[in-house]
């Protein structure tokens, strides 16, 4: 046995090494899972927003003008819509680039009723393609609006349609494929309402901005004087901001002038998801949801928005009263990690109404509304499913020149939609308005028996819709189906069916035109 210099020998050198370099290595790997532990600990002490009782209410609701329109000779409603790009002035002295339909944030109110035949002359002003999608309306696949009716920029394009469908709160807004999240965010949005001969006899709140009040929700980050886009730590749900404008108003409010106030609520927001309620805790009646009327008013406290989806509720004030409108935490996100990364913890006070000290009288609200125009699937004559994760939608993401599922013209089909990946996940239908049956194997909540065209799906929902395709047949030109969180729609996840008449092959879609000038 060899012994150095001081007496010990090579070996117990060498173990002493050793065990200086363990417990070396021990100190600064604990001091790494100190470290990580700590960020973790802060990314998820950090990650809810809560601007209740934050916000200031100082700025009168902005309320989107009702957009102009002309009369053709033969009998055609017309409107004009011009995408361009501003700068917009949320807060004093602070000038944000923004685009936006004939102005420089969001775009008016289009209306028009049941039958009228419409035409809208949509212009791009842009320095790059758009599209202008009609959400939730039923129309011919050319005149939809998707990813393949491209206007490039200095272009025009020029949908037309017939109104047919029941009195109902519809939107607009941007559908270019891998770039719709971009595009709404900037500002191109804007309600399209549509009235009925039944509706009309109805004695519910009526007057535009007054008593019947357009709430368009998104959440938005600043940063300075511009919007930030950026997607946050951990959030694979997309963009998520830290405070919210209803209409393009910071701290917004709006003053009422009668007992009952009708709120038409659209979740505009690329991502977030809302569970509205007041700050009171005060009950409100549900009539509407995305399609139309509900049958009778559903007496709520909370509801749930995702992304796309509207809703229209009735509210009672009593005089000089306030009350906020509020988005609350939600429990039905999956699992905690998604609750918290994924929005669901946070809460925001959106919209503060001031009751003013008279108030106008207001009927009360009939116990029966409307008939629902939608299947309730005992007719269906095909099953098909459709599993949705962030990779794609069965396992396929999107392909432009890919048609994913033909249907046949005047066929009720059931579709099962099941989030698989548990992200939290929305799905969208094109041209048509559903009827939830079940979800996850049980009734639907009240407010999901309305007509719907979105439908919120979190991790491990399995919901099942049944719907039908009244056409008109176009095999070569296809309507869209996919998540409405929009990152996720951009990312792949949708798909492109086509309405067939019957022993009629699916067509080859089209590259798109860009528009013409004329």
């Amino acid at each position: 046995m060899t012994k150095t210099g001081d007496g010990t020998t090579g070996g117990g050198r060498r173990r002493g090494r050793l065990r200086r370099v363990l417990i070396t290595g021990g100190v600064v790997l604990g001091v790494v899972l100190a470290a990580l532990g700590g960020g973790l600990a802060w990314l998820w002490t950090s990650a809810d927003v809560n601007t209740v009782g934050k916000e200031p209410f100082e700025n009168r609701l902005a309320i989107p003008p009702l957009a102009e329109s002309t009369v053709a000779k033969d009998g055609t409603r017309v409107f004009d819509l011009r995408m361009q790009a501003g700068e917009t002035e949320f807060e004093s002295g602070r000038k944000t680039p923004t685009w936006g339909f004939n102005g420089s944030y969001l775009g008016p109110t289009l209306r028009a009723e049941r039958g009228e035949k419409v035409k809208v002359r949509i212009s791009n002003g842009l320095d790059e393609a758009s599209t202008v999608h009609w959400h939730g309306m039923h129309l011919p696949a050319a005149m939809d609006g998707g990813p393949h009716q491209m206007v490039d920029p200095g272009k025009t394009w020029s949908p037309r349609w017939t109104v047919d469908q029941p009195a109902s709160t519809l939107w607009y807004h941007p559908h270019p494929h891998g770039a719709t999240e971009k595009h709404v965010q900037r500002g191109l949005a804007g309600m399209f309402l549509l009235d009925d001969a039944e509706a009309g006899k109805l004695p519910l709140p009526d007057d535009y901005g007054v008593d019947d009040v357009p709430v368009i929700v998104q959440d938005v980050k600043f940063d300075g004087a511009k919007l930030d886009h950026g997607h946050g730590m951990m959030q694979n749900t997309g963009f998520l901001g830290d405070r919210t404008m209803v209409n393009g108003t910071l701290n917004p409010y709006q003053e009422v002038g009668d007992e009952l106030v009708r709120l038409r609520l659209l979740n505009a927001s690329t991502a977030r998801v809302y569970s509205f309620g007041f700050s009171d805790e005060r009950a409100f009646s549900l009539i509407g949801t995305d399609g139309g009327l509900l049958e009778a008013p559903v007496r709520k406290e909370r509801l749930q928005l995702s992304p796309g989806e509207r809703a229209e509720i009735v509210v009672r004030m009593e005089p000089g009263e306030k009350t906020v409108l509020r988005s609350h935490p939600q429990d039905n996100y999956g699992d905690a990690w998604q609750k918290r990364f994924g929005g669901g913890d946070d809460s925001f006070d959106v919209l503060e109404l001031r009751a003013d000290q008279q108030l106008r009288d207001s009927p009360e609200l009939p116990s029966r509304l409307a008939e629902l125009e939608v299947p309730e699937g005992k007719d269906s004559v095909r099953e098909r499913f459709f599993g949705l994760r962030m990779s794609g939608i069965n396992g396929r993401p999107m392909d432009m020149g890919r048609v994913d599922e033909v249907v046949t013209r005047g066929d009720t089909e059931t579709w099962t939609v099941r989030n698989e990946d548990g992200v939290p996940h929305n799905f969208h239908v094109h041209d048509v308005q559903f009827r939830v049956l079940k979800v996850d194997g049980r009734e639907p909540p009240p407010e999901l028996r309305g007509a719907k065209d979105t439908v919120f799906v979190p991790g491990g929902t399995t919901v099942k819709l049944a719907m039908r395709f009244d056409g008109p047949a176009d095999p070569d030109t296809p309507y869209m189906y996919h998540c409405h969180l929009l990152a996720h729609e951009d990312g792949g996840m949708m798909g492109q069916f086509v309405v067939v008449e019957k022993g009629q092959r699916a067509g080859k879609p089209a590259a798109h035109e860009g528009g013409h000038s004329h």
